[in-house]
């Protein structure tokens, strides 16, 4: 595929990066793809791949090769003085909720291979040691100079999108404030091979005293990624931080044998939202927009949350199918979750690594007291995972969402529902706006949907989908991206058309 006068160039190819470019691909939007570095990441801080992210990746197809490589974590234990203090089992902890219902880890420098060879196969690659070094705007184009093995090269885009990483060049191009701080204390990542009562494909976390530890499992018998935070001399240069000089307390925590490494890296955690993630024909994405915290293992799945949500809508309307107007809905939407989200992870940090008597006595005490709890409580169980999963993430403020049906609102997740072999996410791979009914189509429905040329799926109303909170014979329009847009309780065929008027294609079809 020629990439050299691609309408969208996108800047940083880690998987925010790699995410837009291939979902841009499966658009039939042209995109070219650069990056600084020589190759892929060889060392990777980020393991955790969630429920939404999966659902994201099974509308274009890939979800079954992420969940093939990495490895399902059946439970999560705590460990105290030396000893394992609380086991919560999770195994299909989300069932009901999502189709992926489990806790998956897959470190990113493996997951950013696997998508690199996705787009390879779509004629898409990666080009290496480009840079870009100046970026200009106007009403119609972004240009610039990039510079590359052959050069300096001027470029023209309809779009550029900034996936480069917390210190983007593009986001400084800009002039954006980053506010936020700095965590205390150095993190490191060890990637080793061991022995010991914690290679049991489980995830493992010392909460022993404020350094934190965890231990996550890899596909290979006895491979780990051990995830800590050296909290004693805060002011130490990441780069003199060896492996030794924290894998005697990583042994004597979690009881680690014969421990081989083979990598090792130290790095200082910031937490920063920008102040803005768009300006003109620019967008910040993933780690150039945000970050945070790594409890919770949410910041690579935000920033593929990031590139999902913008795909659609620079596909829609550079192939004109809707006005323009539809990317102004990109900042608010994401920028409100990036807010919510450094938020609470920099709450839960706190809590995880805060010093004193009352802090210790709740994590050596209380939370392996409280552990069993959280396992026998499905309410409980439920609550964790669609907080973690991003599950929960929705847009209900959104210029783009209207209307209540059931109870479900206009910027949710489409619920998921399977009624025997039908599964309403199946339809979610035509990656499209489409409509749900659940029950009976009422008069003029079908016609108004075959104008606006968007595709109706009618699924039967049972007893699942009345508990998922769908109403029986409503009609929920929903968004590329599987979240619902319009939900109308009266399927009112001028409701329809009314929305598609104001919110997206200025009395454009969206047929063809």
């Amino acid at each position: 595929m020629d990439s050299a006068s691609a309408p969208v160039l996108i800047v940083g190819a880690g998987p925010t990066g790699l995410n837009l470019a291939l979902w841009l691909t499966k658009l039939n939007v042209r995109v070219r793809i650069i990056d600084k570095a020589a190759q892929s990441g060889t060392t990777s801080r980020a393991l955790a791949v969630q429920a939404r992210t999966l659902e994201l990746y099974d509308q274009i197809g890939i979800a079954d090769d992420i969940v093939d490589a990495g490895v399902k974590v059946r439970g999560v234990n705590v460990w105290v003085r030396g000893e394992k203090a609380a086991r919560m089992p999770l195994g299909e902890i989300g069932e009901g909720i999502s189709p992926f219902s489990f806790s998956l880890v897959y470190p990113q420098d493996a997951h950013e291979k696997l998508l690199i060879a996705k787009l390879s196969e779509l004629g898409v690659h990666v080009e290496r040691e480009s840079e870009l070094t100046l970026l200009r705007q106007d009403r119609q184009h972004v240009n610039g100079v990039v510079r590359n093995r052959r050069g300096e090269e001027h470029f023209t885009a309809s779009y550029v999108a900034a996936c480069d990483g917390a210190s983007s060049s593009v986001r400084h191009e800009l002039g954006f404030g980053f506010p936020g701080g700095t965590y205390q204390g150095l993190f490191y990542v060890a990637d080793v091979h061991a022995d010991g009562p914690v290679t049991d494909k489980e995830l493992h976390i010392d909460l022993e005293d404020s350094d934190f530890l965890v231990v996550f499992p890899l596909k290979d018998e006895g491979h780990l990624r051990i995830v800590g935070l050296v909290r004693e001399h805060p002011n130490t240069n990441p780069a003199t931080l060896t492996f030794d000089g924290v894998s005697g307390k990583a042994a004597e925590h979690v009881r680690l044998r014969n421990v081989r490494p083979n990598w090792f890296s130290a790095y200082r955690v910031h937490h920063r939202v920008a102040e803005h993630f768009r300006q003109g024909r620019v967008f910040l994405l993933g780690d150039a927009a945000h970050v945070h915290s790594p409890v919770g293992g949410q910041g690579m799945n935000t920033g593929i949350g990031d590139a999902v949500n913008l795909s659609w809508k620079l596909a829609a309307v550079l192939k004109g199918e809707a006005n323009e107007r539809l990317l102004d809905t990109y900042e608010p939407e994401r920028i409100a979750f990036a807010q919510r989200l450094v938020a609470t992870t920099d709450r839960a940090f706190a809590i995880a690594t805060a010093r004193g008597r009352l802090a210790r006595y709740l994590r050596t005490q209380f939370v392996p007291l409280a552990t069993p709890y959280l396992t026998r409580s499905s309410v409980a169980r439920r609550f964790l995972f669609r907080t973690l999963s991003q599950t929960n993430v929705r847009y209900r403020g959104s210029a783009l969402s209207e209307g209540k049906a059931g109870q479900v609102r206009g910027g949710d997740r489409l619920p998921w529902v399977t009624v025997g072999p039908v599964d309403n996410f199946e339809s979610l791979k035509l990656v499209a706006w489409q409509v749900h009914v659940y029950g009976n189509v009422r008069p003029g429905f079908a016609a108004a949907c075959r104008e606006l040329g968007i595709p109706l799926r009618q699924f039967s109303s049972s007893t699942a989908s009345r508990r998922a909170g769908l109403a029986e014979d409503a009609a929920y329009l929903i968004r590329p991206d599987g979240y619902v847009a319009l939900a109308d309780p009266k399927a009112d065929p001028g409701k329809l058309r009314n929305y598609f008027e104001r919110k997206v294609s200025e009395k454009r079809t969206l047929a063809g």
